[in-house]
């Protein structure tokens, strides 16, 4: 009976030491496991990287930009439509004009052309309008295909970096007949990151030109709904449409 309290005090005693051995075993397990650090493995995927780098941040600089140049041209007041119905109904469009011209917006300036043409034949009104409205589209859409071509040449360097990091890797494996898995691992990791850097690169250019252009598009149908509602105005029969302003 003593013998086996004796045991018992043992593995009691004991065991709190083996499990603080286990533990930093583990701590030192996981101390000594690498760990992928992104601006190394990023500096790791060679001269390639420059450019994609450059890419990236004209991406950025390109969407941004374009941004805030179609957020802005998709904001009219609520109240602008009625006031220039208001005002060319009245006969007053002179006020209509001058409220076109202060506001500054691609669907107040494609209304203020056709303010401009009120008293000529409704066919010229709305090719007047129309024109200005192509105009106004190109500035929206200028530099988009910036985007579409950085979405379309940043894979490429990307697979050129990796292609380029094989060949460099199979070249030295020819030199130093040195043939072991870690030699051509470590090797062609470390050269996909131009691949996967290009890829994220393209995609994220893709989506940025893609969500662009829907923006852009909803500009563009309410300005069609601004022509045609201005047109509306034109032929109702009690709106007054003197050929002098």
């Amino acid at each position: 009976m003593f013998l086996g309290v004796l045991s018992f005090m043992m593995d009691t005693l004991l065991q709190p030491k083996a499990d603080t051995v286990a533990r930093a075993t583990d701590v030192a397990t996981a101390a000594a496991t690498p760990h992928l650090d992104l601006l190394e493995l990023l500096k790791s995927g060679g001269v390639l990287m420059i450019p994609l780098g450059v890419l990236s941040l004209i991406a950025v600089f390109v969407f941004v930009e374009r941004y805030l140049t179609i957020t802005k041209a998709g904001r009219l007041q609520s109240n602008f439509m009625p006031m220039i119905r208001d005002h060319i109904s009245s006969g007053n469009i002179a006020a209509a004009r001058s409220l076109s011209k202060n506001t500054n917006s691609p669907i107040a300036r494609m209304i203020d052309k056709g303010i401009q043409r009120i008293g000529k034949p409704i066919d010229n009104i709305e090719k007047s309008m129309e024109n200005v409205g192509k105009l106004e589209i190109y500035k929206m859409e200028k530099n988009l295909t910036i985007l579409s071509i950085i979405a379309g040449i940043a894979p490429m360097f990307g697979f050129l970096g990796t292609i380029a990091g094989m060949i460099q890797t199979f070249f030295n494996i020819s030199i130093t007949s040195d043939i072991t898995l870690s030699t051509i691992a470590s090797g062609i990791y470390v050269k996909m990151v131009t691949s996967a850097s290009g890829l994220i690169i393209g995609i994220i250019a893709f989506i940025g030109s893609s969500y662009l252009n829907a923006q852009i598009d909803k500009v563009i149908n309410k300005m069609e709904t601004a022509s045609s509602d201005f047109i509306d105005i034109l032929q109702e029969p009690t709106a007054s449409q003197p050929n002098k302003f």
